[in-house]
């Protein structure tokens, strides 16, 4: 029995969690990796394109070709095409002749406002950065450290309750005194239980979260909707120009209209095209981002009430899932290898699973329990 007994000793002795360093709370993850591929694509995409149609208008040079008379020089070539570039104002007649105007502004713009898109996609990130991070990151620092401490109490009171056991002379009183401090929840932990129950009462976090994939739909649905309105009223690669305005108004040998052709069009109407399907694309992400808020993720709340007493689920304790406990929840999985005491109870959880007498293995308590060789003095019911 001593060799069993040492051999439990330097088990239970392994089994504790190291104590926490200081890089924990500088390794916290406070974005959802949903989130971070959405920021990389909402935000980087539009810079990407940008940059591209600067790279084109840069090596290009002239955006514009304009088909001027031929008794023009080249100097007064230049001068048309510098003039229609200015304006960007398409001419055309209408069925009774009357001169009809449209103005194709948005395509000289059109780089510009794919640099507003990128910041309005930021501005999402940002309220959630600053309003909802600082909070958040507390929140996790504080339950992933009273999580790892309780399953390092856990582990000490069995180190505890086998000396015990060794020196009790009656084991059935043993067992009596256990069974009976089960019953009244001397092995609770009440500070990280009621912590994880007032956080289903507050809705600050939730809130947040909600408006910032609100406000990431709004703005991408804006985007696309722009993008439509451009391609069915601006987007045109040939229009007439008039440049028989100012001093040259009166010049006879300058024609009425000139056409003339966006060398660019093409590179802007795929940017376009690309841009746009893909944020339809990514519609149903930000929407099925905020409706995973709709269900809890039992899984890791299941894992730890092998824990004693801990039984935020069995008591069913958990009710609507629009709380600030349910983003902790999700963060927590998305910070799991901080949490350093989820990886050992799911090997005890996996073990348990594979023994024969699972109900006699209610707790960790129970299980490291047996595992110390107190099985053979523990009543069998």
């Amino acid at each position: 029995m001593s060799l069993s007994h040492t051999a439990a000793e330097y088990m239970l002795s392994d089994a504790l969690l190291p104590e926490p360093s200081s890089s924990r709370a500088k390794g916290l993850r406070l974005e959802l990796p949903s989130d971070r591929l959405l920021k990389f694509v909402t935000v980087g995409l539009p810079l990407f394109l940008v940059s591209l149609a600067f790279a084109r208008e840069f090596s290009a040079g002239s955006q514009i070709s304009c088909f001027s008379p031929t008794n023009f020089t080249g100097k007064q070539s230049a001068y048309a095409d510098t003039a229609c570039w200015d304006s960007l104002i398409h001419h055309s007649f209408d069925t009774e002749g009357h001169t009809v105007t449209k103005s194709l502004w948005a395509l000289k713009v059109f780089p510009y406002s794919l640099l507003v898109v990128a910041v309005l996609m930021y501005l999402p990130y940002l309220l959630w950065r600053y309003a909802a991070a600082p909070a958040l990151h507390s929140d996790l620092l504080f339950i992933i450290d009273e999580l790892d401490k309780s399953y390092n109490r856990s582990v000490r009171l069995v180190q505890h309750m086998r000396k015990v056991q060794q020196a009790s002379a009656e084991p059935e009183q043993f067992w009596e005194e256990y069974e009976r401090a089960r019953q009244e929840r001397y092995f609770e932990f009440p500070l990280l239980e009621r912590y994880l129950t007032c956080k289903q009462h507050t809705h600050s976090l939730v809130f947040i979260y909600i408006l910032q994939n609100l406000l990431l739909l709004l703005f991408l649905a804006a985007t696309c909707l722009y993008l439509v309105f451009l391609h069915l009223s601006i987007f045109q690669d040939e229009f007439s120009c008039s440049i028989k305005t100012g001093l040259l108004q009166a010049e006879p040998h300058v024609p009425p209209l000139i056409p003339c052709k966006l060398v660019f069009f093409s590179i802007f109407q795929l940017i376009s095209l690309s841009l746009g399907s893909i944020y339809i694309l990514l519609i149903p992400v930000v929407i099925y981002n905020a409706l995973q808020l709709c269900q809890w993720d039992k899984g890791l709340l299941s894992v730890y009430e092998m824990l004693p007493a801990f039984d935020l689920l069995s008591r069913r304790m958990l009710t609507c899932p629009l709380n600030d406990l349910n983003v902790i929840l999700l963060f927590l999985r998305a910070n799991i290898s901080e949490l350093t005491s989820f990886g050992r109870l799911n090997a005890v959880s996996a073990l348990r699973e594979a023994t024969a007498n699972k109900e006699d293995i209610d707790t960790v308590i129970d299980f490291m329990t047996l595992l110390a060789g107190l099985e053979t003095t523990k009543p069998k019911h």
